[in-house]
């Protein structure tokens, strides 16, 4: 076998955005996330809503080859794949000293977390324009911009679950950022508050926005008349 390829800290990540057709062969998409969930990784599988995809897979594991076999049998299985985005679960600057609860949360998280059906993905990225620049700030107010970030996100502790993974040099946007919530509106709300947050609305910017619900795969795969 191959060797694995794994980050030093924390797990890759994997969202592909699939488009289904008529030559899908639903036994062989089971397949495929049965065989990589026993062999260790989480698979989220998620129902999208809207033109940009018909159904999406969030892969976290550590070997980035493993991740990428999952990929390939979802293709063999007659999927097209028609965006995706690879990021580390991580820990960031502002964070590192938090309880090892909070830390694993982070690095290692349990996917998908109960009752959460609610689903949505975007990618976003700090400003480096020429009047509001994240980079040139120093660390200190960065810090305090992002500590009143997150005071904002935990005003919706039991009700949003948020996973943020790092993608700078990996892909096109430098974060991730997964919600599980509820209900949809708790989505709407959550992103639409933290908006208002110094850290947002001076200094992020937002990428496309994937909505949709999370269920097992074979239900998934029902639901969008796939057999």
């Amino acid at each position: 076998m191959i060797e694995s390829v794994s980050p030093n800290v924390g797990m890759a990540v994997v969202h592909l955005f699939c488009r289904s057709g008529p030559l899908v062969d639903a036994d062989a998409v089971i397949a495929a996330v049965e065989k990589a969930q026993s062999d260790g990784d989480q698979v989220v599988t998620v129902a999208i809503l809207g033109h940009k995809a018909d159904l999406a897979f969030m892969a976290v594991g550590t070997d980035l080859w493993r991740i990428r076999r999952l990929q390939a049998a979802l293709q063999a299985a007659g999927l097209e794949i028609a965006d995706s985005y690879v990021s580390l679960t991580e820990l960031s600057e502002y964070a590192q000293g938090v309880p090892e609860p909070q830390r694993s949360a982070r690095l290692t998280p349990q996917l998908p977390p109960a009752d959460k059906p609610a689903w949505c993905f975007y990618p976003m990225s700090k400003q480096r324009g020429d009047v509001h620049n994240w980079f040139t700030l120093p660390y200190d107010e960065r810090k305090e911009l992002m500590y009143e970030h997150g005071a904002s996100g935990r005003n919706f502790a039991g009700r949003v679950v948020q996973v943020v993974t790092g993608s700078a040099g990996l892909d096109d946007w430098e974060w991730g950022v997964t919600l599980f919530a509820t209900a949809p509106d708790d989505l709407k709300e959550v992103v639409y508050t933290m908006r208002f947050d110094r850290a947002s609305a001076l200094y992020a910017e937002f990428g496309p926005f994937y909505t949709g619900m999370v269920a097992p795969v074979a239900d998934v795969l029902a639901e969008l008349g796939i057999d």
